[in-house]
């Protein structure tokens, strides 16, 4: 996602928690920062994307007497998955430091970040919006406005919800064929030329016919994203019945000891129940 922009020419200073993964960066034209406190000195707005909500206060120091003097004037952009309660609580706390603060999580695996196709689900003050969605055209397709935060996040633990089940189906259609002694093959064939095709059953149907499960969107990863699904519905009182069993089964292929694996390789879990 840095790498798109600092090719389309966006002046970016950068910071990761693991140094090396900036070298390419630095290579490309960006300027690399030795701290956090750093890029927000010399930013004014600052991309933010973290693997959760625990890891994102450890590095911007919530609890902190510093955090305050460090939001103030400056536009955070949570790109991010968290719970959206989180989010909502780092928005007041950056606006009462003087800050804005613009949700900007994205639809879209490591393929798409590469080839600037991600999906960028937008939500804060309109003003602000206006601001941020140029700054994020180089890395994505299309930028979608959801409203004031949380709405983002909640537009993407939606958007979650259809993509978990969609794959999770496809693996329990591969699994169902295989064990009535259909060749994969044939299965793959019949889903690409009918109307349920897309982009992630050719991309995951090919992974499941050929065992490939390297990854692209991690069992850990999903396995998150899962249960945020789950924990953001029983919240607010929604029935969420196909989610709750994807979070045993992704629960159950991490356990086995699949987390670092693609998503698709939740046919294991199917796999194992069916062996029982």
């Amino acid at each position: 996602m840095a790498l798109n922009l600092v090719r389309a020419g966006t002046g970016l200073i950068v910071w990761n928690r693991s140094p090396a993964a900036s070298d390419a960066l630095r290579a490309a034209g960006a300027t690399v920062a030795g701290s956090v406190p750093e890029v927000f000195a010399e930013a004014d707005t600052v991309l933010m994307m973290l693997a959760d909500d625990r890891v994102a206060d450890q590095v911007l120091a919530r609890d902190s007497a510093g955090f305050a003097g460090m939001v103030a004037g400056r536009t955070l952009v949570h790109m991010g998955t968290t719970a959206p309660v989180w989010s909502q609580g780092l928005a007041e706390q950056v606006r009462d430091a003087g800050g804005r603060y613009v949700e900007a999580p994205v639809s879209g695996s490591r393929v798409p970040a590469e080839n600037a196709e991600l999906v960028v689900m937008l939500a804060g003050d309109d003003p602000d919006l206006d601001r941020v969605a140029p700054l994020l055209r180089p890395m994505c397709r299309d930028v979608v406005r959801c409203g004031p935060v949380p709405n983002g996040l909640l537009m993407k633990l939606s958007v979650n919800t259809f993509l978990i089940s969609l794959v999770t189906g496809l693996a329990e259609a591969f699994h169902f064929a295989q064990r009535h002694h259909l060749a994969p093959g044939t299965l793959l064939a019949a889903l690409d030329a009918g109307p349920m095709a897309s982009q992630v059953s050719r991309i995951k149907g090919r992974k499941l016919l050929d065992r490939d499960f390297a990854v692209q969107a991690s069992i850990r990863d999903v396995l998150y994203n899962n249960r945020l699904v789950v924990e953001a519905a029983e919240a607010a009182g929604i029935s969420s019945p196909l989610l709750d069993t994807c979070l045993e089964l992704y629960a159950e292929t991490s356990a086995a000891g699949h987390a670092a694996e693609d998503m698709a390789a939740v046919i294991r879990a199917l796999e194992s129940r069916t062996a029982r």
